[in-house]
């Protein structure tokens, strides 16, 4: 992935995508945890045996994929453009590329075109080797409703 863009002249925000990570029941059931790579934002979370939906290989449920994909999206949003409100989702299609394996699963998001109330983004999720994707996500966000003050700048409702 290229290196993430810094969206709106905002500064990124590990503070506000933990506190929004916090308010988010199913990320914490799923053990979703943040860090700042070297190509920006990623989330991890630890294998359980009950995030498996085919027992026999073992191998991630797709729920569990297509959540990952969307927490990853959506904290990327909101560390790049240091929103206080969570984006919504609007659309999402995922690529499944390879079974998810029973052990610790990382994700990462850029944005490929944001604008002021949209923005478009490619999540990836990976296990071994980020090179070797498990799926790969095309994310859509409706954005925070903003209004402009009378200085020029935006601010979040």
């Amino acid at each position: 992935m290229n290196k993430p863009v810094q969206a709106g002249g905002s500064l990124p925000s590990l503070a506000l995508a933990q506190q929004q990570l916090i308010k988010m029941p199913y990320a914490a059931f799923l053990g979703v945890s943040l860090r700042v790579g070297p190509d920006g934002l990623e989330t991890s979370t630890r294998s359980r045996a009950d995030l498996i939906g085919n027992t026999n290989l073992p191998a991630l449920h797709g729920g569990v994929i297509g959540s990952l994909l969307d927490i990853t999206g959506m904290l990327t949003l909101v560390f790049l453009k240091a929103l206080d409100q969570s984006p919504r989702l609007i659309d999402m299609d995922i690529d499944y590329l390879r079974s998810g394996q029973a052990q610790p699963t990382l994700g990462r998001a850029e944005i490929v075109r944001g604008g002021r109330r949209m923005a478009n983004l490619r999540a990836v999720l990976w296990q071994d080797d980020p090179e070797r994707p498990i799926a790969i996500g095309r994310l859509q966000f409706l954005l925070p409703k903003t209004e402009t003050t009378r200085g020029g700048l935006e601010v979040s409702r």
